[in-house]
């Protein structure tokens, strides 16, 4: 995830790409992010799996918001196509939901969930910045544990 600077404050270039049905609703949460100071924020906005393959022909994003709205086998479709994806298979993702009442995908691909009825510009950066900072943490302790394996092991089978 080299294309996003970090700094105490927060975020400093983000890239974010928004996936949903309603552009209206879309372009409010946009908003929301672009609300917050002192950042860079790109954003793609994308319908359904195949406009996401062709944003990402042209942008890398740093962080995914998708819209439940739509609809469960679309959100399973683009979870699964931005998972198997080169560009976008170590990018967190997060769901806005319309409720907490209906069915989530608990795909491990998702990071977040955040509710409609309770999102605000704050509420949304944090979830950004805590989503981004948790897969970076991951791939982390990803990497250090593959190049330590052998050497962990080594301990466990000297026993």
């Amino acid at each position: 995830m080299n294309t996003r600077v970090e700094t105490e404050q927060g975020i400093k270039h983000l890239n974010v790409l928004v996936v949903g049905n309603n552009p209206l609703e879309l372009s409010s949460m946009l908003e929301k992010i672009r609300r917050q100071p002192g950042s860079v924020i790109n954003m793609e906005t994308a319908f359904d799996a195949k406009s996401i393959l062709e944003r990402l022909n042209r942008f890398k994003p740093n962080f995914i918001l998708i819209d439940d709205n739509i609809g469960v086998a679309e959100l399973n479709n683009s979870v699964k196509t931005l998972a198997h994806n080169r560009k976008t298979k170590d990018v967190p993702i997060t769901v806005l939901k319309n409720s907490n009442y209906e069915e989530s995908n608990s795909s491990s691909s998702i990071f977040d969930y955040i509710l409609k009825t309770t999102l605000t510009a704050e509420a949304l950066y944090a979830s950004i910045r805590n989503s981004i900072k948790v897969r970076r943490t991951q791939l982390y302790l990803y990497k250090a544990y593959s190049k330590r394996k052998r050497m962990l092991l080594s301990f466990v089978l000297k026993d």
